[in-house]
């Protein structure tokens, strides 16, 4: 069913010949480097807008594109269509285009952003660091990998810090490793993968699938931070 919050849009921007949209933050003092947030199979919802703003508050300026024009969900079985009818290419380009948008912007410091994906998102991450080389320069997939497992990384430059839970069944601990594997053969990167004592959606405090860790997701958060700052000033 329909989330009745719906869509945390604030901006649009061109992609492809379109217009995408999407939950733009910027940072208190104005400037920071750019970073593209890669929402959920749920949409562009408050949580995503959320993280947006939290990353905004660490001094970056965030996008977060809504890849599903406008519909938002908390049901599973709504997520997986919305998901399932989302073409890859679409979505890439429309993260691509936001990857411009903010390199656009005067509010965005540095020729390179990073992007950071949650779930579907955390696979997309990875695609677009894949297509956009050195336009971004870090890359932070929680629980999420590109849909074809056997997904070519060449042109991936990007230094990859992954975070996964080990009671994940929908990314198990051997394909996040195969994934790690195919990276390093691919590329020059050799990415810093993860583990946590957490089921999928570990970060998602608006617990939909009721798996939701605070030790966890504050362990994670930190990394996080640290890893960007380190990789995009």
């Amino acid at each position: 069913m329909p989330d009745q919050g719906g869509s945390r849009q604030n901006v649009s921007f061109p992609s492809n010949g379109r217009t995408a949209h999407g939950y733009l933050a910027r940072p208190p003092q104005g400037v920071g480097p750019g970073l593209v947030v890669v929402q959920e199979w749920w949409g562009l919802t408050s949580h995503i807008a959320d993280m947006a703003d939290r990353f905004a508050a660490e001094g970056f300026t965030v996008l977060a594109p809504d890849l599903f024009g406008g519909a938002t969900t908390h049901d599973s079985a709504e997520a997986a269509r919305l998901k399932r009818e989302l073409p890859v290419e679409q979505a890439v380009a429309d993260l691509a285009g936001a990857v411009d948008f903010l390199l656009g912007l005067d509010s965005v410091i540095g020729d390179a952003v990073g992007a950071v994906g949650f779930c579907m998102g955390g696979g997309f991450a990875l695609l677009l660091a894949a297509r956009a080389g050195d336009r971004v320069a870090a890359v932070v997939p929680f629980y999420g990998l590109p849909p074809d497992p056997d997904f070519d990384y060449r042109g991936l430059t990007a230094h990859v810090l992954g975070h996964f839970g080990e009671l994940d069944r929908a990314n198990p601990m051997d394909a996040v490793d195969e994934a790690a594997i195919r990276i390093g053969e691919a590329t020059d990167v050799r990415p810093e993968i993860h583990f946590y004592p957490a089921g999928h959606a570990f970060m998602n405090d608006e617990n939909p699938l009721g798996t939701y860790d605070p030790l966890q997701a504050r362990i994670a958060w930190r990394r996080t931070l640290t890893f960007l700052r380190g990789h995009l000033g």
